[in-house]
């Protein structure tokens, strides 16, 4: 019988866990809920308390398991498999890799979450193990992460990929990170309904002002219907974000010359067209050298996506191998 992995992908609210072959197959997969009291200090209890339940259960075999990765939120230094600062979670200064190894007996392995989800897309998704590959999701905010030369860039301090707090608005929005416009604060779900206000307060008589005031709020989906139906305003938020995101892409690809740029996230649903816009402006910005050896794709693994990169992350470390 073969070893298998158990693959972790800390959230805010929920903590996806997995038992993943070498082939990459889930086998079993579930979720607890994350508890922040105390700055999460019951979350590594908890997870191997979850764990072992299906050891005790006899649904795993505790000689067949070779080792954990595990995702989490915040600037991880991979190497020591600590974090730095995890804000949704309440970790600080935490060595994450050490103390869940001496609660299993296992060996562990920590990364970024978005770098873990951008290994697991890589490995079984959209990615198709390329070398070089650069991810963009789009959600409530702007994450990604980047594979050169086969492994995850880190960086010195774990901070290399953090695609979303690229400027691109010298005096623009605030963002959480305290700078001002960022990718995340245009390219985001909130920073595209940020940008619908914005031109509901300058076209106060618009149909998009007249949809918000009738509905009471306003969601990236609903842009997206409406620039469907023709509404102009909405349209020009979609080729706005597109083009934003084409031009962070392109100068991003300029420096890692990708063969593979996968979008993913909740607003990468909206669809086909918003691709094929992103699609346009990158290919209007880059290099044409660049850009010929370079396809954008929609992400394939959705929620599973982080926890298939973590038991990559444990094979990548114990075989010593890239893609």
């Amino acid at each position: 019988m073969g070893q298998n992995i158990i693959g972790v992908d800390v959230g805010g609210t929920t903590i996806k866990i997995g038992i993943i072959n070498e082939a990459g197959n889930i086998l079993d997969k579930w979720e607890i809920p994350t508890n922040v009291t105390n700055n999460g200090t019951s979350i590594l209890t908890d997870i191997w308390n979850s764990v072992r339940h299906k050891i005790d259960s006899g649904q795993l075999n505790e000689k067949h398991i070779s080792g954990i990765g595990l995702g989490a939120p915040g600037f991880i230094h991979e190497d020591s498999g600590s974090v730095y600062e995890a804000v949704n979670i309440g970790w600080k200064n935490m060595e994450i890799a050490r103390e869940l190894k001496a609660i299993s007996g296992l060996p562990v392995y920590v990364q970024n979450d978005a770098n873990i989800a951008v290994l697991g897309e890589n490995w079984l998704g959209a990615g198709e193990q390329a070398r070089n590959l650069i991810a963009v999701t789009l959600g409530t905010g702007v994450g990604g992460g980047i594979i050169a030369n086969g492994t995850i860039l880190n960086g010195e301090n774990g901070t290399a990929g953090e695609i979303g707090h690229i400027t691109v608005e010298e005096n623009g929005y605030l963002c959480n990170c305290g700078r001002r416009g960022c990718l995340e604060t245009i390219a985001s779900a909130t920073g595209m309904v940020r940008q619908a206000k914005n031109k509901i307060e300058i076209n106060p008589k618009s149909h998009l002002a007249s949809f918000y005031q009738k509905n009471g709020s306003l969601t990236t989906k609903d842009i997206f219907e409406l620039a469907n139906h023709g509404d102009t305003l909405s349209t020009e938020i979609i080729d706005y974000t597109a083009d934003v995101l084409g031009l962070v892409i392109a100068n991003l690809a300029t420096i890692i010359n990708p063969s593979k740029i996968l979008v993913g996230g909740g607003v990468s649903k909206a669809g086909e067209d918003f691709i094929n816009s992103i699609d346009f402006a990158f290919r209007k910005y880059a290099l044409e050298r660049v850009s010929e050896i370079c396809e954008i794709k929609v992400a394939q693994l959705g929620n599973d996506a982080g926890i298939i990169g973590a038991a990559y992350l444990v094979q990548q470390k114990l075989n010593n191998t890239v893609f």
